[in-house]
């Protein structure tokens, strides 16, 4: 055999190795092979397991850096709220057994009343948006005695919301006292008692189109469900089951753009 023949030969046989020391059958009989090589033989082995680490390190790269490409390709991820992502759900979940427990009876709850599977329950448990600022929690579970309030938010969401705009994201929902006053919410918010949380089109939706489509649903359906509606800047929104009322990005109802008309 030629010089570079077996130099290939060599190679090829190492990288078989990676994939055959996987194997259960040869993991048993490894240590007796090993104790009977020469020196030449044990520098061989030696080098072939530097060739396996860097054939499995290449492989870890590969996976990491496709999971980064997927994660800047999707749009729900790149744009959601920072450090309330999914990942950043399991995360907690994984650092708060407790938590764990109160998920599964939540979402028993929802299914129990027919709203399950309206918004996934990871995005109902975000809580403010300037969490991190107020050094609260980024997610948390309700009160048991809140529940049925976002029950009936979710109701309306499923029944007039989404026919209108297509699905949504949830991007804010229960925030305790002390959250929501460090995040500038009124003493008697929505977002305190569970009743609200703030939404997002999943697909792409214009604001004024997304606008004038809620505010002929809020005309319509708003106070026979007693649903509040509120507009903030760009296609972000509230929706509550608290009251109806309506009011624009000052808070007030006077710039509603379901009382204005003016849906930019």
């Amino acid at each position: 055999m030629l010089p570079r023949q077996a130099s290939a030969e060599k190679r090829r046989g190492r990288l078989g190795a990676c994939h055959s020391e996987e194997r259960s059958d040869a993991a048993i009989h490894a240590r007796d092979r090993i104790a009977a090589l020469t020196i030449d033989d044990k520098r061989g082995v030696e080098k072939s397991s530097e060739v396996c680490y860097m054939h499995e390190m290449l492989k870890l790269f590969r996976s990491a850096a496709l999971a980064l490409l997927a994660l800047l390709a999707s749009p729900a991820l790149a744009q959601g709220p920072d450090g309330q992502s999914r990942a950043d759900y399991h995360a907690w979940l994984a650092r708060e057994p407790a938590a764990r427990a109160q998920v599964l009876s939540f979402k028993q709850f929802l299914d129990m009343d027919g709203v399950g599977d309206v918004i996934p329950t990871w995005q109902l448990l975000r809580t403010a948006s300037s969490w991190r600022d107020c050094s609260g929690p980024r997610f948390e579970v309700a009160p048991v005695a809140e529940w049925s309030h976002i029950a009936d938010t979710l109701k309306f969401v499923s029944t007039h919301v989404e026919p209108a705009i297509g699905d949504v994201e949830a991007v804010s929902g229960y925030r305790n006292g002390e959250l929501n006053r460090c995040s500038g919410g009124a003493p008697a918010s929505a977002h305190r008692h569970f009743f609200a949380l703030d939404l997002t089109p999943v697909a792409a939706v214009g604001r004024e189109t997304m606008i004038e489509n809620l505010c002929r649903v809020h005309d319509d359906r708003g106070r026979l469900f007693d649903v509040g509606l509120g507009f903030y800047s760009g296609v972000r929104f509230h929706v509550d089951s608290k009251g109806f009322r309506r009011w624009g990005s000052n808070g007030s109802s006077a710039t509603s753009p379901c009382n204005t008309g003016i849906y930019a």
